[in-house]
């Protein structure tokens, strides 16, 4: 979870720059427009904890689901190849060790092994690149979905700027900040709220 927090984070915050860019030039022409009814006016800046959107965003916790499981899969495999050329190797070792073999025989077993070897470090590094793969294409698909949000989302609100934070301890880059500009509950309801009706159009 800190990884995907970590990856995100930069990311998020160099969106937000461009997804308050349209508050900034609107803030402050009304009434309306620098007084809120819910939560900070207009032209403000805010933050999120971007911890807690992914902990809690259901989009995140269903890919997260969906990658693991292709991960562990994968993994099981590269696990169940591994043990089996290890078994064999030790087999060939003991049979060496004994004298159970001529030269010419366990020089061609033995290339052979080496071989196998050789087959299965491309396979574990092919593999590898496939888990990397996926778990790369997940962030992009749950950065994309935050950003397409939160473009939307102060396209209306028209906040000056809106900050992700992260950390439990000492958040960054926010150490501290006023709780009313905290709208991680805001966020997190419209993410979810959005990802409900994204998912009744694919069921249909």
């Amino acid at each position: 979870m800190k990884k995907i927090a970590l990856i995100l984070s930069a990311a998020l915050f160099s969106l937000a720059l461009a997804s308050c860019n349209n508050g900034t030039n609107t803030a402050g022409t009304s009434a309306e427009s620098s007084e809120s009814e819910n939560g900070p006016a207009a032209g403000a800046i805010v933050y999120f904890n971007l911890d807690r959107v992914l902990e809690e965003y259901d989009m995140a916790n269903d890919l997260r689901s969906v990658v693991e499981t292709k991960v562990n899969s994968i993994q099981q495999e590269i696990n169940r190849r591994g043990s089996k050329l290890e078994k064999d190797v030790k087999a060939f070792q003991d049979k060496i060790d004994k004298g159970l073999l001529t030269r010419s025989v366990a020089e061609v077993q033995g290339q052979k092994l080496q071989e196998q070897q050789n087959s299965f470090q491309q396979y574990a590094a092919q593999k590898q690149q496939e888990m990397a793969e996926e778990q790369q294409v997940m962030l992009n698909q749950i950065a994309d979905a935050i950003k397409t949000w939160l473009d939307e989302f102060n396209a209306e609100k028209k906040y000056a700027l809106i900050i992700s934070t992260q950390g439990a301890v000492l958040p960054a880059p926010i150490a501290t900040g006023d709780p009313e500009l905290d709208i991680t509950d805001e966020i997190l309801e419209g993410l979810n709220a959005a990802y409900v009706k994204t998912k009744a159009k694919e069921t249909k």
